[in-house]
């Protein structure tokens, strides 16, 4: 799957500039040009990176990081701000708020280009955690313990994998082979069934936090927060 990135800046043209630049690299982008709308697409599509404008109609790019880094299901996304506010004061703010970058207007494209890629790769490597961690559902990684409410779970060796590499992609849907090459090491067509298996185990073995657990139909699964459980 192309790593997705949430472009959200009010400037039509600067956002369609940036987006041909990142488009060229092979990331997918998608472009919003209101706040609020922009922190909306952020909790439904669960990118793999969000640019920020600072002024934004609706809610401001300090108000949409402030929201990402308070919620489980975004506080891990990356964030970097394009804006024209460059005063020192503006820049240790967002950097305060959790932003992974603050690139002031004008900018170089090729300079733009280099530091998505470069909090991209941080990203992915901060994935490899020791330590996952939902409400009360913990994972270790170093000793393959799984607790709940702090009381164990009794966890196959799959059923860690397949938890532990779900958590790590919060509201990220994971296709099946994907999935079976996460927990098996390989991709087999035959053993989707053996896939299913394990999630249903899995989810018994949660309890309360099942439904954690979340099926995108012809697709494959993904582990979806408790608060952003969708409503009927």
């Amino acid at each position: 799957m192309a790593t997705h990135i949430i472009i959200v800046e009010d400037d039509e043209d600067i956002a369609a500039l940036v987006a041909y630049n990142l488009e060229r690299q092979g990331w997918k982008c998608t472009l919003v040009h209101n706040g609020t709308e922009g922190w909306e697409q952020i909790r439904h599509h669960m990118p793999d990176c969000v640019i920020l404008d600072m002024m934004l109609p609706g809610m401001n790019g300090m108000e949409i990081l402030n929201e990402m880094k308070n919620h489980d299901a975004t506080c891990h996304i990356p964030a970097l701000f394009l804006t024209a506010r460059s005063e020192l004061d503006d820049r240790l703010e967002g950097l305060r708020l959790g932003a992974d970058d603050y690139i002031c207007k004008p900018f170089s494209s090729k300079e733009l280009v280099l530091r998505v890629r470069n909090v991209l790769h941080r990203a992915n490597s901060n994935s490899t955690r020791v330590i996952i961690k939902h409400k009360d559902l913990l994972l270790d990684k170093v000793s393959h313990q799984a607790t709940l409410n702090g009381d164990s779970l009794d966890l196959t060796s799959a059923e860690f994998k397949l938890l532990a590499y779900m958590m790590e992609r919060p509201g990220k849907v994971q296709d099946r082979y994907e999935l079976q090459h996460a927990i098996l090491g390989h991709s087999d067509t035959t053993q989707t069934r053996a896939l299913d298996t394990h999630i249903k185990r899995l989810r018994k073995k949660l309890g309360s936090y099942a439904d954690c657990i979340a099926t995108e139909r012809g697709v494959g699964y993904f582990f979806q927060p408790l608060n952003d459980k969708p409503e009927d």
